[in-house]
Formats: C-alpha cells, sequence, structure tokens
C-alpha cells in the first residue's frame, strides 16, 4: 500500500479503510474495476452479477475461463479478485439489489443494467446520500457518470502540496498587496487561500485565518483590506492553505436531460452531446428488443438507432447537431468489448471511486464521453460477415476491427522490454487480444529484476507465493492461464536490455520482430531502446 499512501496521504487511506464498495456488472469492466479497486485498499469490495459467464465475456474479462461458461459472473470472479489484496474481503450480494441494500455502501458502480434499473439504483443511492457511478464501453466508445450528492466536499481539490514563498513588501491599504521577494513567481491563483509566518511589524498576518487571494501579476497578489493592520517592515513567509470545497452534483436522471461534459478532447468538441445522444439511442433500442443490442455491422439495425437518436435530439432541450457516420459507428459497435478500452475506463472510473471515498482530488462532475476512433484503419470498411460472431473468444474484438485484423494480431511478433506495473497490464491486454496466439506469433519478455512484497499492491499479475521468482517467467505464467491460446508462445528472457547483451539482442533477434514495447522506468534503457528501434527501422511504443 506504499505507493498508494504516497499519492493519496495517511488521511485519505484511513477513510478508504472504512470504506465499503459495490460493483454491480462482472464483465472485463467491472472486473477491471474491482481490480484496481481491491488493489487500492478499500475497507470491502461487493461483487453483484447473477448472469452466466459467456464465451463472449472473454474478450476482455480475465479472471474467467472457458471452463466458467455458464456458472455465476459474480462467484467465479469473487475469489480470484480477493487474491489481490489479503486486506480487502472480497464477497457476492445474493440479494436483490434494494434501497435498504444498497444504503449500506459509501460508492455503487454500475457497468451492465439496463438504462432503468440505472435510474432506479441511482434514485435510490441519491437518497441515501451513496457515491453513484455509471459507466459502459461500446467498442471504441465509452463514458463515465457521477453522482456525489447535492454536497459532496471535496478535501483536497489537486492533492498538489502547499504553494508557499518569501514576502518582500505587503501594503497597508484597501487591497493589501503581497509582492514576493527578488520577484519569484508565488504560482497561486484567484480564489485561493494564504496565511503568513515571520512577518516583522504586520504581526497581526501570522499565523492569521486563511485570506482569499486575488492574482494581480506572476509575483504580486492582493489579500483585502490591511489599512487597520500595523505597518509591514520586512521579510515574511507565505503559505498556501488548502480550504475544502463544496461541489454539488446532478441526479442520474436529471444530468440525462440536462447534462455537463468534462472534455477529454477538444478537438472533438462536438462529440460530447453526441454521444450523449446516442448511448441513449443504444439503450432505447435495447429495450425495445428484449435487452438486445444491435447487431454488428447491420445497415438495419444501425439505421433504427439513427432514427431513434433523432427522435431523442428533437424532444431534447439542449439540441445538438448530429453526424449520422458517428452514430452508425456507435451501432455497429454496441457489442464491440475491447480489452485497451476497458483497461483504460477500469483505472479512470476506480480513481472516480478512490475520489469518492476521499474527498481527495476533484472528481468528474457529470459526464465524460471518450472514443478513439482514430483506432480504426483508414476507409476502413468491412463487411457485415467480416466482423460477424463466431463464438469465439476474440468476437467483441472482431465486432469492431474484423477478422483479418484479428488474424494479423495472432501473428504478431512482439517484444516487451520490462514486466512490472506496465508491463504485467500490457501482457494482460495482449492476451485479452489473442496477441501472437497464431501459428507464426510470439511474444517476447525480458525483465532482470525478481518480485519483491512493495510489487504487490499494483503488479497484479504476482501473489504472495511469487515473492522472490522471476518477473518475466512469472507474468508469463499468469498469462497463460487468462488465455491457454497463448501456450507456448511468450519467450522469457532475464538479460537487461544495453550494450553489454547484443549478443542476446542481436541482428537476427530484431529483424525478426513486428514491433517493441517499452515498459521501463529507466531512462537510460528507454534512451538505448529508441536507438536500436531507430537503427532496425522497428515502431517502439
Amino acid at each position: 500500500m506504499r505507493a498508494c499512501s504516497y499519492v493519496l496521504g495517511v488521511e485519505a487511506m484511513k477513510k478508504m479503510s472504512t470504506s465499503n464498495v459495490l460493483i454491480v456488472g462482472l464483465k472485463g469492466l467491472g472486473c477491471e474495476i474491482a481490480k484496481n479497486v481491491v488493489l487500492a485498499g478499500v475497507k470491502s469490495v461487493t461483487l453483484y452479477d447473477p448472469s452466466p459467464v459467456a464465451i463472449s465475456d472473454l474478450s476482455s474479462q480475465f479472471f474467467l475461463h472457458q471452463e466458467d461458461v455458464g456458472k455465476p459472473r459474480a462467484k467465479v470472479s469473487a475469489p480470484r479478485l480477493a487474491e489481490l489484496n489479503q486486506y480487502v474481503p472480497v464477497s457476492v450480494l445474493d440479494q436483490e439489489l434494494t434501497p435498504e441494500v444498497i444504503a449500506t455502501f459509501k460508492c455503487v458502480v454500475v457497468t451492465d443494467l439496463p438504462q432503468q434499473q440505472k435510474l432506479e439504483i441511482s434514485e435510490a443511492a441519491r437518497q441515501h446520500n451513496v457515491c453513484f457511478i455509471s459507466t459502459e464501453t461500446r467498442g471504441l466508445f465509452g463514458y463515465a457518470f457521477n453522482d456525489f450528492g447535492s454536497e459532496f466536499l471535496v478535501i483536497d481539490p489537486t492533492g498538489e502540496e502547499p504553494l508557499s514563498g518569501m514576502v518582500a513588501s505587503i501594503d497597508q491599504g484597501q487591497e493589501g498587496i503581497v509582492t514576493c521577494l527578488d520577484e519569484t513567481r508565488h504560482g497561486l491563483e484567484d480564489g485561493q487561500f494564504v496565511t503568513f509566518s515571520e512577518v516583522q511589524g504586520m504581526t497581526e498576518l501570522n499565523e492569521c485565518e486563511p485570506r482569499k487571494v486575488k492574482v494581480l501579476g506572476p509575483y504580486s497578489f492582493s489579500i483585502g483590506d490591511t489599512s487597520s493592520l500595523s505597518a509591514h517592515k520586512r521579510g515574511g513567509l507565505f503559505k498556501q492553505v488548502k480550504m475544502p470545497v463544496t461541489q454539488n452534483f446532478k441526479s442520474f436522471k436529471e444530468a440525462l436531460e440536462t447534462p455537463e461534459f468534462f472534455f477529454s478532447d477538444f478537438a472533438k468538441f462536438d462529440r460530447p452531446a453526441q454521444l450523449h445522444v446516442g448511448f441513449q439511442a443504444l439503450h432505447a433500442f435495447a429495450a425495445a428488443n428484449d435487452g438486445r443490442m444491435p447487431r454488428v455491422g447491420n445497415d438495419e439495425d444501425a439505421n433504427e438507432v439513427i432514427r431513434l437518436a433523432n427522435e431523442i435530439n428533437d424532444a431534447w432541450s439542449q439540441k445538438t447537431e448530429l453526424d449520422d457516420k458517428l452514430l452508425k459507428q456507435l451501432a455497429y459497435q454496441a457489442t464491440g468489448d475491447l480489452s485497451p478500452m476497458v483497461a483504460v475506463f477500469g483505472g479512470l472510473v476506480a480513481q472516480e471511486v478512490l475520489k469518492a471515498c476521499t474527498g481527495k482530488f476533484t472528481p468528474i462532475n457529470n459526464f465524460m464521453y471518450f472514443d478513439a476512433l482514430e483506432c480504426l484503419p483508414v476507409d476502413f470498411e468491412p463487411s457485415e460477415a467480416d466482423l460477424k460472431p463466431e463464438g469465439s473468444r476474440y468476437d467483441g474484438q472482431v465486432a469492431v476491427f474484423g477478422r483479418a485484423f484479428q488474424e494479423k494480431l495472432a501473428n504478431y511478433r512482439g517484444f516487451l522490454v520490462g514486466s512490472g506495473a506496465i508491463g504485467c497490464e500490457m501482457l494482460k491486454n495482449w492476451a485479452m487480444m489473442g496477441i501472437a496466439s497464431g501459428e507464426n506469433g510470439v511474444i517476447h519478455v525480458t525483465d532482470m529484476d525478481t518480485i519483491e512484497k512493495s510489487n504487490l499492491n499494483r503488479q497484479f499479475l504476482f501473489r504472495p507465493a511469487d515473492v522472490g521468482q522471476l518477473k518475466s517467467e512469472t507474468a508469463a505464467r499468469a498469462v497463460v492461464k487468462m488465455n491457454p491460446d497463448i501456450t507456448g508462445k511468450i519467450v522469457t528472457h532475464q538479460e537487461r536490455v544495453g550494450p553489454e547483451t547484443e549478443s542476446v539482442y542481436d541482428d537476427d533477434f530484431y529483424e525478426h520482430l513486428d514491433g517493441v514495447t517499452n515498459a521501463l522506468d529507466n531512462v537510460e534503457a528507454r534512451k538505448y531502446m529508441d536507438k536500436r528501434c531507430l537503427f532496425y527501422r522497428k515502431p517502439l511504443l
């Protein structure tokens, strides 16, 4: 827990240790969130998902295996999640999601439910002052929504160390202008608060109540009326005081009608409003078709989603301009399930859970929509047949990129340098994606380090029994269990990359690679790998 404590602080960790979290839906996204929250160290994690495991779940749910098909998702996942952190109990909720049950949690995360059920849970959570988070991924599209109540207290909005500096002068007047010593930038912003110490002359400011700042320039700021105080003689120090901020969140129902958007990409300024309508259209389609999402690449279903989107948009008080091509892509990818997208939103939403539990850092207020359509090849227009599911664990990925692309991934030959925290995540995602699962595919992994106990809270492929073993070998064994298709496809190395090992990683080694991925925390090793990839003309991630 040392790394988490360093980022969040002792007080935040204490709050986490009293927080019970409920996660509804244990497909890939729910499992990713649960994994991150368990590793972070809350009081308890409860899982709710009585639905049976389907083969399609294996696209991104790394704790489900082929032999689990037909078993309840939550019950299968719970013991495997519990292995991640012995100090966090992981249990399965066998009751219905009644308001009384929801009231027992600090935070509820909903990932895979019909819209009407989300609305019911969100209303129950709001009535009992329980933080509510809703999130979904659909192929290359996703969203996250927070409702932390009408008066959520953010103790520390930024998590940064308080600013401080030396004072050159303080005016005795209505504005109380403070000038910093030697034209040193103070770094403050309007609305922040400061207090003082070691001030000579204007001693009333020493250890005074926090005074609100108005920035006048990079080297000066105003603290309000100082005319009644003694004249400033010399010196002094100012220090920023972090003041709690109260945030007001809209309910899920209200936010659907009057959303506010957190923009993740200002180059796509018009996307959030369109996707807000589009996701509602998907749920309207499912409600009219017994819970079924639009068929992959099916124009008839896509056109119906577009019709529903226009209907919703016409009745919306914030009517926006819709792009039929964007909505068609959303409909085509509605059943898409991509491990990298799940990993991104799993990490993002887990952070929001920690914010809900601790009040540390500013949470997303309302909706955040995101898409990664740049990942699609240029002029990509696959046929419905190329996207059609075939009862494979890769159907969720094929639904987005097509079967020909899946075959390319299966025969990819890659080199992963480092199998620590980032390396573990990369290997997990690669296993879920089926990278190197084909006849010609191979993954080379190198890491000279052995596993230490302090690694366990963030390098999730390792367990206490693995302490002392080589990271590369242990990580390889773990991901092979996640996807047996890559059995025998991972070659592990223990030699570090550098001039002294060019006899190991020689010309023949690089010539047989399609790409290299760095997962290093060593700058010199990164620079070295950059040079090698430039020399051999290999793409480097």
